[in-house]
């Protein structure tokens, strides 16, 4: 299987050579929807990539409270590992659907960037892109409140799931407001209320259950939108 076929803008960080390379050593794992790939506290040993299917990656308070980080889909590599070091995964990955993934041990990857210099650098490239994604998502939270928080995530769905037609821009993955608030650390009714506002001021409306953004601007504003590159702004 050639890799770069499969990727996308979470791999942009790699070259074709360096992804073939990955991948030669990946072995292919069907994972049922529903099942998780790994757990909070487990040791962060392996890189994954999705071939097919969904996977939300998950932080759960002392209350039980879930909170949603990122949601991959085919194309992504995702994993929490660090070369040449020994750490534990900070947050769960659940399938959402049927999924084949591959999946990367350590040892193949330590092996790989000892063979190859280009591949350590493109692997740190990769790195930082995912930590400027989960700081840009702090920032929004922490900088802008709850209303910054959910304009920002509305603005990722765009990038990752949008389609865009005219002025506007569908949102063609349907998300529970739950699911809303699981992202933003907010209240189910705190969303809602969101949403309505939103729609009130001609900001957004729905489409069969769909958000459609009428007005991408507007929420540009309310978060401060640094017009970060799309590898960056997405969810």
């Amino acid at each position: 299987m050639q890799l770069r076929k499969h990727a996308n803008a979470n791999t942009t960080s790699f070259s074709d050579r360096n992804l073939n390379l990955m991948v030669e050593k990946m072995s292919e794992h069907r994972i049922k929807a529903g099942s998780h790939i790994f757990w909070e506290g487990e040791p962060a040993d392996k890189l994954f990539f999705i071939r097919s299917g969904r996977v939300k990656i998950t932080k759960s308070s002392d209350e039980g409270k879930e909170f949603i980080l990122h949601m991959y889909q085919p194309g992504d590599l995702f994993g929490q590992l660090y070369p040449f070091q020994s750490t534990i995964h900070s947050f769960s990955a659940k399938s959402l659907d049927d999924s084949v993934i591959y999946i990367l041990n350590q040892k193949d990857l330590e092996q790989l960037i000892m063979e190859s210099n280009n591949l350590a650098i493109d692997f740190m490239k990769w790195m930082a892109v995912n930590q400027r994604i989960t700081e840009t998502k702090l920032r929004d939270l922490m900088m802008y409140g709850k209303p910054g928080a959910l304009c920002s995530t509305l603005i990722r769905l765009s990038n990752s799931y949008g389609k865009r037609e005219g002025d506007t821009i569908t949102i063609m993955k349907k998300l529970t407001h739950t699911e809303l608030s699981n992202m933003i650390g907010a209240t189910r009714e705190s969303v809602n209320r969101l949403l309505n506002d939103l729609r009130k001021q001609d900001i957004i409306d729905y489409n069969n259950d769909s958000i459609v953004i009428k007005n991408l601007r507007s929420l540009q504003d309310i978060c401060r939108c640094e017009n970060c590159p799309s590898e960056i702004c997405r969810i």
